[in-house]
């Protein structure tokens, strides 16, 4: 009985990490569509998000399922509590992926990212790349030296995000208010990925250490990710 059990705890981890692969693809083509306006790329990452929410609802419901018949305690109730709780964060990265490509649609046949801003777009979506490819090894092994390290990757996301805010700031921003929108819409879909994956991390250091990071929550207090701003800007 127990064997069967941790079988299935091990199908939730690997559940995770696909998830994580996902999340990851989801977000390196969302930025391609955005920069190149390709919109078959931004329709390809909007329908490919039901596969990550489908993974999602299959991994609780096996969670539900182990509390429910295996009523585990200590460490194993942590890892299937735990889990249920990165499903969500990673489930969210994805569809901050779909809300970038939803971006790049609305704007097609243009790009909705000025030539002065694209590098430090395809900056921001190759960190948010390597982050949530992290996140995946930090849960495949239980790392917390490598989980650690993944809130310090997350600064240069924070920079980068700074940066672009300055840019927007800045006397010589003259871009029509649209563009304004649009660049304020996906420089914060970035800086949340980056924040989901640093939650991410923080649950599997409580995960295997037991020790609660106090802003480990801290990361669904303002979701809807930006739901104070509209998901997809009216043209």
């Amino acid at each position: 009985m127990r064997k069967a059990f941790h079988e299935e705890l091990d199908r939730v981890t690997e559940g995770l990490v696909e998830m994580t692969r996902l999340a990851s693809s989801a977000m390196s083509r969302a930025t391609t569509a955005l920069l190149d306006a390709d919109v078959q790329l931004a329709e390809s990452v909007i329908g490919a998000d039901t596969e990550i929410d489908a993974l999602r609802e299959e991994l609780d419901l096996l969670s539900f399922d182990l509390l429910a018949l295996q009523q585990p305690v200590a460490t194993d109730l942590r890892m299937v509590v735990t889990s249920m709780r990165m499903s969500a964060d990673i489930e969210r990265m994805g569809d901050l992926a779909r809300h970038v490509a939803k971006v790049a649609r609305l704007r097609y046949p243009n790009s909705a990212v000025p030539a002065e801003l694209r590098s430090i777009i395809l900056e921001m979506g190759q960190v948010a790349e390597r982050i949530v490819t992290k996140a995946g090894s930090v849960i495949a092994a239980r790392d917390v030296e490598a989980a650690k390290q993944i809130e310090r990757d997350d600064d240069a996301m924070d920079d980068l995000h700074r940066r672009l805010f300055e840019r927007l700031a800045s006397d010589s921003w003259n871009q029509p208010v649209e563009t304004t929108v649009d660049i304020t819409l996906v420089g914060r879909y970035y800086e949340r990925f980056g924040d989901h994956a640093v939650s991410v991390a923080r649950r599997v250091v409580f995960l295997v250490t037991g020790e609660q990071n106090p802003d480990s929550e801290s990361s669904h207090e303002d979701d809807e990710d930006a739901s104070a701003l509209p998901s997809e800007p009216q043209a």
